[in-house]
């Protein structure tokens, strides 16, 4: 069986309720406990993301090249393949989720729902945060803390303390502690710092992240996303005021135009 642990849905996790969701499958891992989990290194973070990511993308469809998800993200991501000393990699997966992930290896996800929503200055700001979860090594702590759950879950299964062969339910509780320990407040603030740099170097218009945040606000407000949103992001600051934030710093650059009243498109924004 192939080691299966889950990458980290950072900015904007939505689950609705009866959505297509991001299928993990009926993945089975083998997680290693005790020293190995405490002496978790980059190389560890980088090799199970790239075994996990390699197992989703066989699991979710994945916008094909000529895609028009695929040909836009190109359009916006091609040029940073290579990005503050990482590399990374970009896919779509046409899910009804509304999420975007990265990990330690690089590799980069974007649902096509997210796209939907967002314009291109919000996905830049997005993903921007994502390459900020990494180069901050957040990722790999993350994945360090679902190792160690893990290694509970192995003490719960055998008496030995070598490796315990995961069954779905274990997964399944392995990806919930997973998320429940993803990022403190200062990891998410220090990645949004990350995106808002980004897009200043790059010469983006930084106000997409203050809309992109807006937007994330109104999702979380609505109706049957709203219990699951909040329980997932209980921990994280408030859009809002995260879109404040960037209001802030935009004000005091002299990058602030205002965009008027943010809401949720009519129709997608991906054709």
């Amino acid at each position: 069986m192939k080691k299966m642990t889950l990458c980290l849905m950072v900015i904007g996790a939505m689950h609705f309720a009866n959505a297509q969701k991001i299928n993990l499958g009926k993945a089975a891992g083998i997680v290693s406990s005790g020293a190995k989990a405490l002496t978790f290194t980059n190389q560890d973070a980088i090799l199970l993301s790239k075994e996990s990511v390699e197992y989703m993308d066989k699991n979710n469809p994945v916008a094909s090249a000529k895609d028009p998800y695929t040909v836009r993200l190109n359009k916006l991501f091609g040029k940073h393949k290579t990005q503050d000393g990482l590399n990374l990699n970009y896919k779509v997966y046409k899910v009804k989720d509304i999420n975007a992930f990265a990990c330690a290896d690089g590799s980069v996800r974007v649902f096509s729902s997210l796209m939907d929503i967002m314009t291109d200055s919000e996905l830049l700001a997005v993903i921007g945060h994502e390459i900020g979860h990494v180069k901050n090594q957040d990722t790999k702590d993350a994945m360090k803390t679902a190792y160690l759950k893990a290694a509970a879950l192995d003490a719960a299964s055998s008496a030995s303390s070598t490796v315990a062969t995961l069954n779905d339910s274990q997964v399944g509780k392995m990806a919930n502690a997973f998320l429940d320990a993803s990022h403190s407040k200062k990891q998410e603030s220090e990645a949004d710092t990350y995106s808002y740099n980004f897009m200043r170097a790059n010469g983006y218009n930084v106000v997409g992240a203050y809309t992109a945040f807006k937007k994330l606000a109104l999702l979380s407000e609505g109706g049957s996303a709203q219990s699951g949103f909040q329980k997932m992001f209980n921990s994280h600051p408030d859009s809002n005021k995260r879109a404040e934030a960037i209001k802030k710093r935009a004000e005091k650059d002299g990058l602030w135009k205002d965009p008027g009243t943010v809401t949720l498109p009519t129709s997608k924004l991906t054709k």
